[in-house]
């Protein structure tokens, strides 16, 4: 790894951390196409493969593209050591097939990605380990739900896509008292915004399809932590199981790193001139937005992060109906259940990121009928509003 100062800034590494320069000295981080490296002889080959030497030896698992943005996200993020996944639900998966065992607990918060909620419910469960819902915000509840088995809190904060805030140094003191690690998702803020580490967080990961890459063209994933946990264990499964990441995507997120620090700004600030906006609206019941002063949990991201993020929810008067007219009659933005473009997106989340869950479990998650999410892209925030003025009539 290219030798960085302990005290660069986070948009500094996010430049310059992890690049290893060929013999071409080549300026832009080079793009391995390979799927397997030469070996100099077979005593070489022999250790590498049984782990007595460091090197290269096929691109499941050793990448040089791959490795580079593994070192600058483990260094933005503050950790030891990073996994690239092929996406953020087999970086989920890996954390959990690395780190778990048949007769595991799992405690996670309600408020979670509707495809994790089937992880965790329909697979993880055939694998024997049993998972517990609380909502983000009540410790006690958590502090309740944990079992003598209980291995894994896991959550996402801010939540997808009420924007709930918990509250990570508590939740990891809690962690820690009953031997349990504290896995943080930090999709929507990045380490940009937040930095759970630096809140007593054991397991950091993302979803690297969102801001990381920025403009919406690859899917990935990574699991952020320390040596033995990640660097060990994630790493032994995903040696084995194969989500890996590819050499391209992982140019592509490179490439994306590099711009995050800006596009967070632009996005935070958007999506609150857009909060305030729908905050004033006669047809929108209620928004839910952690940098509006009466969101619940103002204070606390106040306090953890540096910025409130791109996503937003509100709730229309008119229920789904209401809904589905606002969404059919915008122009600007993009009906889609992706987020972190820099293209604005507008979604139904009880029909589609949510969709799979049952009537009481998304009554449960606040996930309403009326209820429109929307990420805030880097357009004009001015021709986002008169967009939704098509539909808030």
């Amino acid at each position: 790894m290219t030798d960085f100062d302990d005290e660069w800034a986070v948009e500094t590494l996010a430049v310059r951390a992890g690049q290893v320069r060929t013999g071409e000295n080549e300026h832009s981080e080079p793009i391995f196409t390979t799927s397997s490296y030469v070996f100099a002889n077979a005593a070489e080959a022999a250790a590498r493969f049984k782990g007595e030497s460091p090197g290269n030896i096929y691109s499941r698992f050793t990448n040089p593209t791959v490795r580079t943005f593994e070192q600058r996200l483990a260094a933005m993020e503050g950790g030891q050591c990073c996994v690239a996944t092929a996406s953020g639900m087999s970086a989920i998966l890996s954390t959990c097939m690395g780190l778990l065992q048949q007769g595991d607990h799992i405690v996670s918060s309600r408020s979670i990605f509707g495809t994790t909620v089937v992880l965790f419910d329909k697979y993880l469960s055939r694998a024997g380990i049993e998972t517990s819902y609380v909502p983000l915000t009540d410790l006690e509840a958590w502090q309740q739900a944990i079992r003598p088995n209980t291995r894994l809190l896991f959550l996402e904060t801010p939540s997808n896509p009420l924007t709930e805030v918990a509250d990570i140094q508590a939740l990891a003191d809690l962690a820690h008292a009953n031997d349990c690690l504290l896995v943080v998702d930090n999709c929507f803020c990045t380490p940009v915004l937040q930095q759970p580490f630096k809140l007593g967080a054991d397991i950091v990961i993302h979803s690297a399809t969102k801001y990381i890459d920025g403009q919406g063209r690859c899917i990935g994933g990574a699991v952020v932590g320390d040596n033995k946990l990640v660097g060990e264990e994630v790493f032994g499964f995903l040696r084995s199981g194969g989500p890996s990441l590819s050499p391209f995507n992982a140019w592509v997120f490179l490439k994306g790193l590099e711009t995050l620090n800006v596009r967070m700004k632009a996005h935070s600030d958007n999506a609150q001139e857009l909060a305030e906006y729908l905050q004033q609206h006669a047809k929108v019941t209620r928004v839910f937005y952690p940098g509006l002063t009466d969101h619940p949990q103002h204070e606390l991201a106040s306090r953890q992060q540096i910025g409130y993020g791109g996503v937003l929810a509100f709730e229309v008067a008119g229920g789904q109906e209401a809904a589905w007219k606002l969404i059919d009659r915008t122009r600007l933005l993009s009906i889609t259940a992706n987020l972190g473009d820099a293209k604005s997106t507008i979604t139904h989340p009880a029909t589609t990121t949510h969709g799979r869950l049952s009537d009481e479990q998304r009554a449960e998650s606040g996930i309403t009928p009326g209820l429109v999410r929307i990420a805030v892209g880097l357009e004009n925030v001015g021709d986002i509003i008169a967009d939704l003025e098509r539909g808030l009539v």
